[in-house]
């Protein structure tokens, strides 16, 4: 029998990432989706005949599922995660795990005295790009690997109207919860622990609330340098990935389309982000890996009928928002933190 999830939040976390990733993946069924919005409401009975769709978190839980999926605002994290928990729930929560690392602490020792499997929503470790560099490092194409840069870079001069803009703590608003958790997690998966962080927060359009400008180093305890952008103010866009080592460099540009073609409702997996790989003028290109979100709810599967590894531990998690708040005390002191 297939595990039945409930998914938590229709916004485009929940229709974009999950519900697509979800339906399709072998093992899983798309059993019940929680959205007050009538809009997303009929979206996903049109989308999923058959989908249940409870008005409230307390209709889901009393639904029988085996998984829960919390893809609401960053603010509900917690709550929801806790609740799930409490109903003996395996959880999917999307990233960021949690406003604070005290609090995704909180969630990880209820799941423990519970004995209940907890994930998080890491989808960009299965991006082309990425992949590519990951595998492109471990076979030492770069030799010794002294820098590594990434960027999520656009254009959006418009403040919206939606709580990622928001600016009370709560909120878990602005880009360093936002992009940057994924460009902290890519540098801590890539090349380990890091024990200085120094950040630049800015607020560059008009009106915003919150960080709309980021820019994060990051010194490994390997020696690697990782120098991080993200921002909703860049009218040019620099590399996506740019990676220095002692006999040559990667880089490539555009993002990743998985997310394009899952918003079209077209086929998602087997999209390459291809690179340059070499030393100055002789750098060849190289084809990327294809992408593979759908790695993540396939290995979640496994995990839970197989009793294999989780496809992201929710512990590296903690220790991404352990760097993204040293990074927001870096600065608004201006100083660098040591770890």
């Amino acid at each position: 029998m297939p595990l039945r999830t409930g998914l938590l939040g229709y916004g485009i976390a929940g229709r974009v990432f999950h519900a697509p990733l979800i339906a399709t993946t072998p093992g899983l069924e798309l059993s019940a989706v929680v959205t007050a919005d009538p809009t997303r409401r009929a979206h996903a009975q049109a989308t999923y005949p058959g989908v249940q769709l409870p008005r409230a978190v307390e209709e889901l839980f009393a639904l029988d599922l085996d998984v829960v999926v919390v893809a609401t605002p960053n603010r509900t994290h917690v709550p929801l995660a806790l609740a799930a928990i409490e109903a003996g729930l395996a959880v999917v929560v999307d990233k960021p795990f949690a406003p604070t690392s005290a609090d995704a602490r909180r969630v990880l020792q209820a799941a423990k005295y519970r004995g209940v499997p907890v994930t998080v929503f890491q989808n960009r470790r299965w991006d082309s790009d990425f992949r590519t560099v990951r595998s492109l490092v471990a076979e030492g194409a770069l030799g010794t690997v002294t820098r590594f840069e990434s960027r999520f870079e656009r254009w959006v001069p418009d403040v919206w109207d939606n709580w990622r803009e928001f600016g009370a703590p709560e909120e878990a608003g602005g880009l360093l919860y936002d992009l940057g958790a994924h460009l902290v997690d890519q540098a801590l998966e890539l090349f380990g622990p890091v024990s200085t962080v120094y950040a630049e927060l800015d607020r560059r359009r008009p009106g915003v609330e919150v960080d709309d400008d980021v820019f994060v180093a990051l010194t490994h305890a390997n020696g690697v340098r990782s120098h991080l952008w993200a921002s909703s103010a860049a009218p040019d866009h620099g590399p996506r990935l740019r990676v220095l080592g002692s006999t040559g460099a990667y880089v490539s540009h555009g993002l990743d389309r998985q997310e394009e073609a899952l918003a079209a409702g077209k086929p998602f997996d087997d999209l390459s982000t291809n690179g340059r790989l070499g030393l100055l003028d002789d750098a060849e290109e190289v084809v990327g890996l294809p992408g593979a979100y759908s790695e993540f709810y396939r290995l979640l599967v496994a995990a839970l009928t197989e009793g294999g590894p989780l496809p992201v531990e929710p512990e590296s998690a903690v220790r991404a928002l352990e760097v993204i708040e040293a990074a927001f005390t870096s600065a608004r002191t201006g100083q660098v933190v040591s770890r």
